[in-house]
C-alpha cells in the first residue's frame, strides 16, 4: 500500500513502523519511500542508491538544509505492527522504530511533501544499516560514493531527542588492556600469578576517575570512562595466565580523537600493560554559531548537548554544523516497549515547518 506523505505525520509513522525494516532488509521500505517521494513531492530530484533514497531541490536559495534519517531498525521484539494507547498526557504510538527513528523519518517525508515554498534548498537522505557495524552504515557509503549529496549549510538528523535540539555529539574510544600471569592449579595458587587479579589496579583507577565537564558552544558535555567487558580464565581449577579488560571513553567534542586516545593511555600509565585501541570515532562540535544553525535553535527554543555518538559526527568532520532533532525518548530506543507521544511528532513537525518556511505555525 502506498505511503501517504501529506496526511498526519503520526499516521505516516505508524505506516512506516508496520513495514519491517531490520538492518539489511530495508529494500521494501526503501521502495515505498522512493515511490512516495517521486509521486507526492514537487521540485525534488530523487535518486536511489542501494537501499538509500536521496532527494534534493535546486531552487537557488542562499542556504541548504539537509534532513537525514535511517530506515532500519534493530530486530523486532514482538512489537510490530504498531498500536496506539492513551497515556496520561495524550495518545501514544507503540512499535519497533517509533522512537529510533521512523517518527523522525515520517516528519521529514511529510515536510518534503507539504512545504510548498521553503526558504532554504532541501536535501533529504533516508539510508540503511545504521543500527549495525559502522562499516555497513549507508550514510558512510554515501559519504564515500556520493559526497556531493552531503553538501549543506546545516544538517539535521532525526535521531530521537525527546523533542529537544541535541547539538553535536560525544566522541568514543574503546581500548583493551591485557594482563599476563603464570598458570597453575588453583589448589596450589601460590605457584602461579593470577592475570585476573592483575587487573585490579586498572579497576581502581577507573573507580577513582573524575569525569570532566566542559562547555562547547554553549552546550555542557560530561565525559565518562567505564569498564565495559572483562575476560579471562580457562577452567574452574586453573589460575589464569591471561586476562583482558575493555574500557570505553566517551569524550567531549573539544578533544580530537588522537587527544582522547592519549588521555586514556595517560590514565593507565605506569601499570605495565598493553593498551590497544580497538575502536574510535571523533565527536562533533555543535557549531551553533553558524547562521543556519542559530536560526534552527531559535525556532526550537534552545539546545542541549548530545550524550552518545551519532552520524552528526560525519557532517562535523566536513565542517557542516549538525544537530540531532526528532520525536521520542532516546531511553526507549531498542526496547520492547518502544513508544512515542503523538503530540511530540506534531511538535517536531511544527518547529521544523516554522524553520523551513520562516512563518509561524500554530502548535497542536
Amino acid at each position: 500500500m502506498p505511503l501517504d506523505l501529506t496526511g498526519d505525520p503520526a499516521d505516516l509513522t505508524a505506516a512506516l513502523v508496520d513495514i519491517p525494516s531490520v538492518s539489511r532488509a530495508e529494500a521494501p521500505l526503501a521502495d515505498l519511500v522512493e515511490a512516495a517521494l517521486r509521486a507526492q513531492t514537487d521540485g525534488f530530484e530523487v535518486v536511489r542508491s542501494g537501499n538509500a533514497v536521496l532527494a534534493r531541490t535546486r531552487l537557488g536559495r542562499d542556504r541548504r538544509v539537509l534532513l537525514a534519517g535511517h530506515l532500519d531498525t534493530v530486530p523486532i521484539a514482538d512489537n510490530v505492527p504498531s498500536r496506539r494507547t492513551e497515556g496520561p498526557h495524550g495518545e501514544l504510538l507503540h512499535g519497533c522504530g517509533t522512537v529510533d527513528m521512523k517518527s523522525g523519518d515520517a516528519v521529514f517525508l511529510h515536510l518534503a511533501a507539504t512545504v510548498a515554498e521553503p526558504r532554504h534548498d532541501l536535501t533529504l537522505i533516508f539510508y540503511d544499516c545504521e543500527e549495525i557495524a559502522a562499516e555497513f552504515n549507508g550514510l558512510g557509503r554515501i559519504e564515500r560514493e556520493l559526497p556531493d549529496w552531503l553538501a549543506a549549510d546545516v544538517a539535521i538528523l532525526g535521531e530521537p531527542s525527546d523533542g529537544y535540539i541535541e547539538a553535536g555529539c560525544q566522541g568514543t574510544v574503546r581500548v583493551r588492556l591485557t594482563a599476563t600471569g603464570v598458570r597453575s592449579h588453583s589448589a596450589r595458587s601460590w605457584l602461579g600469578k593470577n592475570a585476573i587479579h592483575a587487573l585490579a589496579p586498572v579497576l581502581s583507577r577507573l573507580a577513582d576517575y573524575s569525569a570532566r565537564e566542559v562547555e562547547v558552544d554553549g552546550c555542557t558535555y560530561r565525559e565518562g570512562m567505564s569498564a565495559v567487558r572483562v575476560a579471562g580464565g580457562v577452567a574452574g581449577n586453573v589460575v589464569p595466565d591471561a586476562a583482558e579488560l575493555d574500557v570505553n571513553f566517551r569524550f567531549a567534542p573539544d578533544r580530537s580523537l588522537a587527544a582522547a586516545v592519549e588521555h586514556v593511555q595517560s590514565v593507565f600509565d605506569g601499570l605495565g600493560m598493553d593498551v590497544t585501541v580497538t575502536d574510535g570515532a571523533p565527536g562533533a562540535r555543535p557549531g551553533l554559531t553558524a547562521p543556519a544553525a542559530a536560526e534552527l535553535v531559535a525556532a526550537a527554543g534552545g539546545a542541549r548537548a548530545k550524550y552518545g555518538w551519532t552520524d552528526v559526527s560525519r557532517f562535523a568532520a566536513r565542517g557542516i554544523p549538525a544537530v540531532n532533532y526528532g520525536p521520542g525518548d532516546p531511553n526507549l530506543a531498542h526496547t520492547r516497549g518502544e513508544h512515542v507521544p503523538v503530540s511530540q511528532i506534531h511538535q517536531v513537525t511544527d518547529v521544523l515547518r516554522r524553520y523551513l518556511t520562516g512563518r509561524p505555525v500554530d502548535n497542536r
